[in-house]
């Protein structure tokens, strides 16, 4: 336990901000120098759009089972000085701990213990805050083909695992009008601040409660001055659907808004960021779960289905079945009261050793792997 602690102060320590690429090249090092320690082998160094990625891989052959994370963190630099780290009273405190350095820790930790880790692969990001913008095809390239995706993101409240996630859509819309003066002439401009509105009520009507689908506008501007028609206006579009088929009809939808206003143009640039984590891709992984848990004396696993969204969204999107919400136990991710509950650390750390052991060990009579995602799902 202390070292799994010791650790996750050294990656707590040193903040790393998405947004910030040196900031996270350092936060890298500091984390290839703990897997190095735990696993005694350095990971591949990956820049790609000057972000850092770390990935390491066992064995010849393609990888069979991959754990999931990512270092960067939503908090800017001084959160320490806000929000410094700390461990009282069972709860260890600190910016990104629970959203997910502990997550990363835990993941090094585990895959330590395995004693034939040939089929491995850990991947830890540096841009799942910001969409995974760089990591994505990296992402999809390490997970092809695989058994088995265990994310390290933290849990859904109470511990349970995240075996459902929202698919997530980000759009801009974008108006073109014709500015004029408000008081001389209002009526030889094109508001683009009257077409944007009637965009927003199109783009909210595209919700669908009953299905929960939300189609969110977000950010949204127009005009310059008080007393210029706007000649320009634009907002941010935020979706979230439980299934491919709802995403798709909102992307048709998006793409076919058309003006209302006479003489306005209507852009809509975004489109699909993450496909869902259906129900279906987590089911056998979290049915080995359970059982296992069980034979560790850990109690009862519960399931939660959550509207955000994680790289697991890749994975899962690829068929490859996906386990999510395997890091820490606590709340607060990207909020004040951000923690984890310390003595969860070393149960849900023995759980995903268990996991991926399990994976990597069982194959069937002709020698290939028995896919923990279908109905042969195997145990120990």
């Amino acid at each position: 336990m202390s070292d799994l602690l010791a650790d996750i102060e050294t990656l707590v320590r040193c903040e790393s901000p998405s947004s910030d690429h040196d900031a996270v090249a350092r936060s890298a090092e500091v984390v290839a120098e703990v897997g190095l320690r735990l696993l005694g082998v350095e990971p591949e160094r990956i820049v790609v759009d000057g972000v850092t990625h770390l990935r390491w891989q066992f064995g010849d052959g393609l990888p069979r089972v991959l754990l999931l994370g990512h270092h960067d963190t939503v908090w800017p630099h001084g959160s320490l000085e806000t929000h410094p780290f700390s461990v009282r009273d069972g709860v260890l405190r600190g910016p990104g701990c629970f959203d997910m350095k502990a997550g990363v820790v835990m993941a090094l930790h585990a895959a330590a213990t395995v004693p034939d880790r040939d089929g491995l692969s850990i991947l830890v990001t540096g841009d799942e805050e910001i969409g995974s913008p760089s990591s994505r095809a990296l992402i999809e390239e390490t997970a092809a083909g695989c058994d088995a995706a265990f994310v390290l993101e933290a849990s859904a409240d109470g511990g349970a695992l995240k075996c459902r996630r929202k698919g997530v859509s980000h759009y801009r819309v974008e108006v073109v009008g014709r500015a004029a003066h408000a008081g001389l002439e209002p009526e030889k401009g094109v508001n683009a601040g009257i077409e944007i509105s009637h965009q927003i009520l199109a783009v909210a009507a595209l919700a669908d409660p009953v299905a929960g689908t939300s189609v969110t506008p977000t950010v949204v501007s127009a005009g310059t001055t008080v007393n210029t028609v706007p000649a320009a206006a634009r907002a941010a579009v935020d979706v979230r659907v439980w299934d491919e088929a709802e995403q798709l009809r909102v992307d048709r939808a998006m793409r076919e808004l058309a003006p209302i206003v006479e003489g306005a143009e209507v852009r809509v640039t975004g489109g699909i960021n993450r496909p869902p984590l259906e129900a279906g891709s987590s089911a056998g992984l979290f049915a080995l779960a359970q059982d296992l848990a069980g034979d560790l004396g850990l109690g009862e696993l519960t399931s939660a289905s959550v509207g955000g969204a994680s790289d697991g969204n890749y994975t899962a999107g690829l068929g490859v079945p996906t386990l999510d919400g395997l890091g820490a136990v606590g709340g607060g991710a990207h909020a004040d009261h951000e923690h984890v509950v310390v003595a969860e650390l070393p149960r849900r750390t023995a759980l995903l050793a268990a996991l991926v052991e399990n994976v990597l060990a069982k194959r069937d009579p002709s020698g290939a792997t028995n896919r923990a995602g279908e109905s042969g799902t195997a145990r120990r």
